[in-house]
């Protein structure tokens, strides 16, 4: 039996408690740690948090937003599996394995947690990401708790996805469409498998949620709404960005990152920052190529090179990750810095000096991207990474070095997060919708 390391304190009935259930893989559970941090700032409605011990340690050292004081934290234990697979030269297989057998794996000490706070409060309003409906899917048990769908891709991947889901009807005049790879292409056989399993519970849902903004993604959310596709009823709300500048803490210069550091001694969007996020792990002949076509460039970079996360793909005890050209990190050391762990993606990305970013197209780094006004250079690796390119580069077309086109971007994205913007009235829609009859 799973340890829960974190204790539900029986009170009188409280109007409501929230849930969230994010993907046992890091950059999903990011998303719902802002949106947590986002709802606790702005309501008064006790936020609980439900993943792995290991994951949610590593999420909270690497957190840039505010304090986590005020979110209670249900930590548990799942079984050694998780430490099965290897890396294998930026392959998919097995991949991804290990985070839906966690989320499975968490169905039970879930339910029991579920259970145990729903006889807390009058309502218990359950957020969880689509990819956990295997985890959260015995609330249709309890009377008094609902669920809403947390979309941690686009809000185009969503639609497109579902579109061909129902058949392609003919209800959109986008082009865009037109260049959408075959899931089968970009997501790998076992994880194909997961999607399955979590399309079955869909009718457990009361409404989707989006870390996107209606600004830019609203007409994909209107068409999920369409008669042909889920029809009016599914209620959605689009509650992003999340607000990544208010919540970032001041920093002490000390403590500032290397990066960061680096990066007050250059000029103006002079930089290129490359980075492939958490769960990707590009070739030895990638590294390569990449390091001569950086170094040829003459331009100065940031390059964030490792191997995914061991958390996410172990790695062999020792293993040092990609091995760059002999003598490159000499020959490179005044045009450039290469980090081999974390690096801080939200600070580097707002810095004045960084120019661009050359990304896999997680929507974790497109989203930040985006709000920063940083123009993207996409190389989409899997699963929705290939299709929010095609948003990014076709659809918003702040992927094709158009720097004017990204920061009018980011300056509709900041304002749509301000008193009286779009995303800031989704958020109190939703936020009224949970309360209804309770205020």
């Amino acid at each position: 039996m799973a340890a829960n390391k974190s204790n539900v304190v029986q009170t009188n009935k409280i109007p409501v408690v929230l849930v969230m259930v994010p993907f046992p893989a890091q950059g999903h559970i990011n998303q719902l740690l802002q949106l947590s941090t986002t709802i606790s700032a702005t309501s008064d409605i006790p936020v609980h948090f439900v993943t792995t011990d290991t994951l949610l340690h590593q999420a909270k050292s690497r957190f840039a937003g505010a304090p986590l004081t005020n979110i209670n934290f249900h930590e548990f234990t799942v079984p050694s599996f998780l430490a099965a697979p290897s890396q294998n030269s930026g392959k998919l297989s097995g991949l991804f394995q290990p985070s839906a057998e966690a989320a499975m794996h968490l169905r039970h000490p879930v339910a029991e947690l579920l259970a145990l706070l729903s006889v807390t409060t009058h309502r218990l309003v359950l957020i969880y990401d689509f990819l956990s409906s295997v985890t959260v899917q015995d609330f249709i048990s309890l009377p008094n708790v609902e669920g809403y769908s947390f979309q941690g891709v686009s809000a185009f991947m969503a639609f497109t996805f579902f579109w061909e889901l129902y058949g392609k009807p003919n209800i959109i005049n986008d082009a865009t469409v037109e260049y959408l790879p075959p899931i089968d292409s970009s997501f790998p056989p076992e994880f194909v498998e997961h999607i399955t399993r979590n399309l079955k519970l869909l009718n457990l849902i009361t409404g989707f949620l989006y870390d996107g903004c209606r600004l830019l993604e609203g007409k994909y959310i209107d068409l999920i709404n369409s008669k042909e596709m889920m029809g009016p009823d599914v209620k959605q709300w689009a509650l992003g960005p999340f607000d990544l500048l208010e919540v970032t803490p001041k920093k002490e210069p000390s403590e500032r990152h290397k990066s960061l550091k680096w990066l007050d001694e250059q000029s103006e969007k002079s930089v290129i920052y490359v980075c492939f996020g958490t769960s990707v792990s590009i070739s030895d002949e990638q590294v390569e190529e990449l390091a001569i076509g950086l170094e040829k460039s003459g331009k100065k970079f940031i390059w964030v090179l490792r191997v995914a996360d061991k958390e996410a793909l172990p790695r062999e005890e020792g293993a040092k990750g990609a091995k760059l050209p002999d003598g490159y990190e000499e020959r490179v050391k005044e045009q450039g810095i290469i980090i081999r762990d974390w690096a801080p993606q939200i600070e580097i990305l707002a810095h004045s000096s960084t120019g661009g970013f050359l990304t896999h197209c997680g929507w974790n780094s497109c989203m930040e991207s985006l709000t920063m006004g940083v123009p993207i250079a996409a190389w989409p690796m899997h699963c929705d990474q290939p299709r929010n390119s095609l948003l990014i580069t076709k659809g918003l077309k702040t992927g094709e070095q158009i720097r004017k086109r990204a920061e009018e971007v980011s300056v509709d994205l900041w304002g749509s997060v301000a008193k009286g913007g779009i995303t800031r009235a989704e958020l109190e829609s939703f936020l009224l919708h949970i309360t209804r009859e309770l205020i």
